[in-house]
């Protein structure tokens, strides 16, 4: 399965439909993959979803228009899939900062985005470890946030989300006793974003205790029970380092491009996983570079 030449075909449909309607089952016909597992692989090599590139597209497309032409600003919202004129002018000035009354305006800035292009060039030769394992249902309990936008939106996002929600984290480490572990988990990917969690793995009782609020009312509304089903996952590390979270793209990009192809197996539709392993040695400063955070991508045989 080549995803390259898939995605690079879907992006060539994508672009001589701009001003369509886009069907995004037809767009993964085209790559010859299932819309699910489709947009999973974009947003993973691409960094945006399906949709937000769509949209930034259009956007940008729609600011040039407006810029160079005499065309109205509703026929150009129109043309690049706006029916209301209010919806189009917030999506207009999120993108480009401007309402599209003053894209005509020399002294303003627009935003472009170009389109992907994919350059071939020679890969592979590289050594990956990973194991293939099947996880038994396991129960998390956290909270989360819901991350949309760009990857280094999302960056922001996440980065904000930890400093945001300290309590919570020492809450939750202290329920569980466990210093050393923590979980992210990454479910409900839609066009739109996903949801991301920051949680633990407790013992049955506090799972029990937390979930049903039996006497922690105040500590168990801040939480939620995240049940992870049985799964077959791939499973991978980041090197030990400070900061291992900076390492986590990249990886994830890797398997996807480098093992999945010629793996046999596509990305299931299931929570994604992280486990950071912090391994804490108290009176050591040597436990900063000693940090990996496992990867675990739910996957699920190809049936060609």
């Amino acid at each position: 399965m080549d995803w390259i030449a898939g995605i690079g075909r879907a992006l060539d449909y994508v672009e001589a439909h701009l001003t369509d309607e886009i069907n995004y089952e037809k767009v993964a016909a085209v790559a010859y993959s299932s819309p699910y597992h489709f947009q999973r692989v974009f947003g993973i090599l691409c960094g945006y979803t399906l949709g937000e590139y769509i949209r930034n597209r259009r956007l940008s497309l729609a600011g040039a228009e407006l810029q160079t032409s005499d065309e109205k600003v509703i026929d150009v919202a129109l043309k690049y899939g706006y029916d209301n004129p209010d919806s189009f002018s917030r999506a207009f000035k999120a993108f480009h900062g401007v309402l599209p009354s003053r894209a005509r305006d020399r002294s303003v800035s627009l935003r472009s985005f170009s389109r992907l292009v994919l350059k071939f060039s020679l890969e592979g030769g590289i050594t990956v470890n990973y194991r293939i394992e099947e996880k038994p249902e396991m129960i998390l309990t956290g909270f989360k946030r819901h991350f949309t936008g760009t990857p280094e939106n999302r960056y922001e996002q996440e980065h904000d989300f930890y400093v945001q929600s300290r309590v919570n984290q020492y809450l939750l480490k202290g329920v569980c006793g466990d210093r050393d572990n923590g979980y992210n988990v990454i479910t409900n990917i839609g066009d739109d974003g996903f949801d991301f969690y920051i949680a633990q793995q407790l013992d049955n009782w506090w799972t029990e205790n937390l979930a049903k609020g039996l006497g922690y009312d105040e500590i168990s509304s801040e939480f939620e029970k995240i049940v992870i089903p049985r799964r077959l996952y791939v499973i991978c590390e980041t090197d030990r380092m400070r900061y291992p979270v900076t390492a986590l793209p990249d990886l994830r990009r890797k398997m996807v491009n480098d093992w999945l192809p010629s793996s046999g197996y596509l990305l299931a539709d299931a929570p994604e996983i992280a486990v950071t392993h912090w391994q804490y040695k108290h009176g050591d400063d040597t436990h900063n570079q000693s940090r990996y955070i496992e990867l675990w991508l739910p996957i699920e045989k190809y049936n060609s």
